[in-house]
């Protein structure tokens, strides 16, 4: 008598150890419910208890814009190509903090979530993602100040004759400058959480690490107005065409650099594969050495 074969569904497969270039990616979509719920996570314990609420994300851009107009341009006079000091100063705060962030909070993944890996299965990749859309939360709300201090000097300058700003049809490039600057913060951050597994003294380093990348970027200085013998150096930051790119398509002031832009894509993607790789080996056995 034959016998009915019954196929079932399987939770969980026992499978040999797979090639490091194999990066499940089609795993984590399947577990897209649980990316957007640690994004929700993220996003209302940063201000959960608190007084202000959201508000924080206003007022850390503001009082960094204040100060930057007040120290670089009212006392170091440094150029800003015509355009407002303090619409100069936001777009390249806003862009700053959203690849500073995105690469600081991923830089610990592994030694902060150790006692979770340790206890539940899912697609490790899942938690820096999540760190990064839920910056892009972030960065939205900055944005939205940004266009309001925009808009403010496009007026003052159309009607009151106040300082250059020219928004020009490079603003189009913005979504594909915030994809590479999340790939390139996810791919450093991945990078380097990988290595901490090991070498505990990094995470020191990237603390004050990305505070002095910051004055090796063109945040508060144009590109144009640093000096010869070093602007080939800062221009190898990949960082530097993307925050030029984004301030001259919204400011208008400055330049655009397609070599820098090129090699900004260029970089952002070797980087972000490589984080990838070096994430995918490490994860398989980094709660035994952590």
């Amino acid at each position: 008598m034959a016998q009915n074969i019954i196929e079932k569904e399987w939770d969980l497969e026992i499978e040999p150890s797979n090639n490091v270039f194999n990066l499940h990616l089609k795993e984590v979509w399947e577990y897209r419910d649980l990316l957007w719920l640690l994004v929700r996570r993220d996003f209302v314990s940063f201000y959960k208890q608190t007084i202000l609420g959201p508000l924080w994300f206003f007022i850390q851009p503001i009082f960094t814009t204040i100060i930057f107009t007040f120290i670089f341009s009212n006392l170091a006079n440094i150029s800003t190509n015509g355009s407002p000091a303090p619409l100069f100063y936001m777009a390249g705060t806003v862009a700053w903090n959203y690849f500073s962030d995105s690469l600081t909070k991923t830089s610990t993944v592994f030694r902060d979530n150790v006692n979770i890996f340790g206890k539940v299965y899912f697609p490790r990749l899942i938690m820096p993602m999540s760190i990064v859309f839920s910056n892009l939360v972030k960065f939205g709300v900055q944005f939205i100040l940004f266009i309001v201090l925009m808009v403010y000097f496009l007026v003052k300058y159309h009607f009151y004759n106040g300082p250059k700003v020219e928004p020009n049809f490079y603003l189009l490039l913005f979504p594909l400058v915030m994809a590479l600057m999340a790939i390139l913060g996810l791919g450093f951050g991945l990078i380097i959480t990988a290595l901490t597994t090991k070498y505990r003294d990094l995470t020191f380093v990237v603390s004050f690490g990305m505070q002095l990348l910051m004055y090796a970027t063109p945040v508060i200085y144009p590109l144009s107005s640093a000096p010869a013998k070093y602007r080939s150096f800062i221009a190898l930051n990949p960082m530097s065409g993307l925050i030029e790119t984004f301030r001259y398509g919204f400011i208008g002031t400055g330049h655009f650099y397609l070599g820098a832009f090129i090699y900004s894509i260029i970089a952002s993607v070797i980087v972000f594969i490589l984080g990838l790789i070096i994430f995918n080996r490490v994860e398989k056995s980094f709660v035994d050495t952590i």
